[in-house]
């Protein structure tokens, strides 16, 4: 399931070796969407959090209210977009984000709730280590190997529901196939009662070393190499050697050619994380105009060889940074282009909508991540790994040749789902992701059959309605504009709906085709 695969980064006299992770130049990609530099966008949150105070007095917030800005978007007629974090008498509001939309003299806001932020009394009847132990109580429920317990904050939790005051535990330990596991667990600190939980870590799967002969861009130091990409924030790639804590060793050779094509190569694995880390970089820069995963021009890193026999692959907030198993009999690294576009992007979508890792919002999470690993599959033009709606389809994890999710009818894996339905919330994340994956092909390249690079798809709907396709480029766009300027935390189904009809109207006109064509691809996967 190897093949040749050597990576040469271009040869230059002194400094930092830089090397194109373009496969086929002659290929023109899509002009970048005009965006401020990182440090014009520095400069709009610094006068975004001066702000901050007259922003939440216009809203009409209470007293003890805050508004704590996480990021600003603004678009090329002026509108600018601020997403802001809420704190209540000092603690943070779990489900309490909101944007601030400003175009001229008129605003608009979108929130995670509409509900009042206000609690009787910030003095918890609860205990922390009550709240906690019952945090490890049901980490044992949920088969977490080793659960320990971590820390525990107070909050107010504004996910679901009247807000209340809360704690927030956190446990760590392992998931069922090895995944390190950071089970938040939210506790009524008034009654006891556990209010919600989801995990801190989102996980992806895909494949193992098959992009080929490419270019990466090293470093030299000294008469040694790096796999240090000083061109895109500094991006390194570390080997975990096996072992399932720490950054890692930062990869190093005696020349500036990696990897042999074969998994018993350590260097191999590695080269796919780099080329794959770069190709998602310069898809986010030259589709979006966004400068790294925060859009502040500093990069993630990627780990490789973490633990034994993982298959899977992982993003962690907490160590800003990817890491991937080496697969069954640590022969298949779960490397490729589409896993670590996903991995990457769950970096953005922490950074924008926050969207949480738990019912619809954690499919739509998901979803996210699938959609533009496919974006950055098309967009590097790899001649060993053609631009396809496969997820995962060179892994093999099911040992027939079959992918891990099929977009155009997501139902193929015998776990996703086509259609939304009521039920949709209670889903893994994994599998509920597909209502968005099959939205996002039919928006792209519309219902029916047809053959694209050489695959065959057959995309239903619902309604047994047609829906014909705006093009992949536009649909990635509409996405995008929806994760960062609309989605929040607590975006459901019928919520995506409508922030990509926003999206849609902002791009492209309410009298659009596109606009007319996303209402249309949501109502072909019943969201209706």
């Amino acid at each position: 399931m190897s093949a040749a695969f050597v990576a040469t980064a271009a040869m230059v006299a002194l400094g930092a070796q830089a090397g194109t992770a373009d496969a086929d130049p002659g290929i023109a990609r899509s002009a970048a969407t005009a965006q401020p530099s990182p440090a014009q966008h520095a400069a709009l949150i610094s006068a975004a959090r001066d702000g901050a105070g007259s922003t939440a007095h216009s809203l009409g917030l209470g007293s003890q209210e805050r508004l704590v800005v996480k990021d600003v978007v603004k678009d090329a007629d002026g509108t600018v977009h601020t997403r802001y974090e809420r704190t209540y008498a000092g603690l943070p509001v779990l489900g309490g984000d909101l944007v601030v939309h400003v175009k001229g003299k008129k605003s608009s806001v979108t929130k995670a709730t509409s509900q009042k932020i206000a609690v009787p009394s910030t003095t918890p009847k609860v205990s922390a280590s009550a709240a906690q132990n019952k945090a490890l109580a049901h980490a044992s429920d949920e088969k977490l190997a080793a659960p320990a317990k971590n820390n525990v904050r107070k909050v107010v939790w504004a996910a679901s529901g009247k807000p209340v005051l809360a704690w927030e535990s956190v446990v760590t330990g392992l998931q069922k196939d090895g995944t390190p596991s950071q089970l938040h667990v939210i506790t009524d600190a008034t009654t006891g009662k556990k209010l919600y939980s989801f995990d801190g870590i989102e996980t992806g799967t895909g494949t193992g070393v098959y992009s080929g002969n490419v270019n990466i861009t090293t470093t030299k130091s000294g008469s040694s190499y790096q796999l240090l990409d000083s061109t895109r924030g500094g991006h390194k790639t570390t080997n975990l050697r096996g072992g399932t804590s720490g950054s890692g060793t930062l990869f190093t050779n005696s020349s500036d050619i990696w990897g042999n094509g074969s998994a018993s190569n350590s260097q191999s694995a590695a080269v796919d994380a780099h080329y794959g880390a770069q190709e998602t970089w310069d898809f986010y820069k030259q589709t979006f105009g966004r400068s790294g995963i925060r859009n502040d021009g500093v990069a993630s890193y990627s780990r490789v060889h973490y633990g034994s026999n993982y298959v899977n692959a992982f993003w962690d907030d907490s160590c800003f940074c990817m890491t991937y198993g080496d697969g069954q009999s640590n022969t298949h690294p779960l490397t490729s282009l589409d896993v670590v576009g996903h991995e990457m992007t769950h970096g953005v979508t922490s950074a924008t909508a926050g969207l949480t890792y738990s019912g619809e919002s954690g499919g739509l999470n998901e979803a996210t991540s699938d959609i533009m690993g496919t974006g950055v599959e098309f967009f590097a033009h790899n001649a060993n790994n053609p631009g396809n709606y496969l997820i995962g389809e060179q892994i093999n994890i099911n040992g027939d040749g079959t992918p891990l999710r099929y977009m155009d009818q997501p139902s193929k894996d015998s776990s996703s789902l086509d259609y939304w339905s009521a039920d949709a919330g209670n889903v893994d994340v994994h599998y509920s992701s597909g209502i968005a994956n099959h939205f996002f092909y039919l928006l792209s390249e519309g219902s029916g059959a047809k053959t694209i690079n050489g695959v065959g798809y057959n995309s239903p709907t619902y309604d047994g309605s047609t829906v014909s396709g705006i093009g992949r480029d536009k649909a990635l766009a509409i996405w995008y504009k929806a994760l960062t300027t609309y989605f929040t935390s607590s975006t459901d189904y019928a919520g995506a709906r409508q922030a990509t009809l926003q999206a849609a109207a902002d791009l492209y006109g309410a009298d659009s085709t596109e606009y007319q064509t996303v209402g249309a691809a949501w109502t072909a996967v019943n969201v209706s």
